[in-house]
């Protein structure tokens, strides 16, 4: 018996050291890749200015904040309506919704995370864009606010799942004190449920930013693709990712563009990584209140 659980706990070991070395190892590839980029321009001049210009005859440019912006920007919007419509949706599964309809409810919101990316593409140009340009007058939709839309519908089940976890994790003695309070069950949710579940919903909306941030193919399709510092959701943009996914395949191997394009996803695995990390500890403080 001994054996055989020494035997696990080395195959457990390996496979957590695999998953260790994976990331160890793109870690490093992306800094490799990414110095002789940073021996060509500085990281100042690579962080904080706008102008994307790899292809001119004269003076190349490297400057990807007006990406950056618009990375930032389809990511908090997606965040702020996923979290809106996800904690709502997470309570109505958690404290309205009878067992039979949880069960129809809670496979079709799992089933959004099995839409591949570039149908939702086509969804934001086939029927978003057009509402949008109808909506606000615009010439067309292929905008921020579109890439933001469709950011929305992609992380709002991880929002759901791990937003009615958390509630669902809310110890019951809190709830029962609430109610022998005289409180009502929707001010048990708003004053008791939500805020002891705070630290988890937390860290769903970091874990969500973080898969949003480093989306490429229905951002790429929907956002505009323009390179211009962006002022508003009606302006076109293009994020970090959707640069990658059209330059990568045409750069030429070895040349200073395509350092700086293993420089972006640097910059885009430690701003993910951030999130992780930040999510984590989150998740770690709701455990903490869960036990007590």
């Amino acid at each position: 018996m001994k054996i055989k659980e020494h035997i696990a706990h080395a195959l457990f070991f390996m496979c957590s050291l695999v998953v260790i070395l994976t990331l160890f190892g793109i870690f490093l590839l992306l800094i490799v890749k990414a110095i002789p980029a940073f021996q060509a321009e500085s990281l100042m001049q690579f962080l904080f200015t706008t102008d994307w210009n790899p292809d001119a005859y004269g003076q190349k440019s490297y400057g990807i904040l007006a990406m950056l912006i618009s990375s930032l920007m389809v990511t908090f919007g997606s965040l702020v309506l996923a979290l809106a419509i996800g904690l709502g949706c997470a309570a109505y599964l958690t404290e309205v919704a009878s067992t039979a309809m949880r069960e129809i409810i809670k496979p079709i919101t799992e089933l959004l995370a099995g839409i591949p990316s570039v149908v939702l593409g086509f969804l934001g140009i086939v029927v978003i864009g057009p509402a949008i340009a109808y909506l606000f007058g615009t010439t067309h939709g292929l905008n921020l606010l579109n890439g933001t839309i469709l950011l929305t519908v992609m992380i709002l089940p991880t929002i759901i799942s791990l937003s009615e976890d958390a509630l669902r994790s809310v110890p019951p003695s809190h709830v029962q004190a609430s109610l022998a309070l005289g409180a009502t069950p929707w001010q048990t949710l708003i004053h008791v449920k939500i805020p002891s579940a705070f630290s988890g919903i937390i860290a769903a909306s970091f874990i969500a930013m973080g898969r949003a941030i480093g989306e490429t193919m229905a951002v790429l399709m929907a956002a505009g693709g323009a390179l211009a510092m962006p002022t508003s959701y009606l302006d076109p943009g293009r994020p970090l990712p959707a640069t990658i996914g059209m330059e990568l395949g045409e750069v030429a191997y070895g040349t200073t563009h395509y350092y700086f394009l293993f420089a972006l996803g640097l910059v885009l695995f430690l701003i993910t990584f951030g999130f992780n990390i930040i999510a984590e500890i989150f998740l770690h403080k709701h455990r903490l209140l869960v036990k007590k």
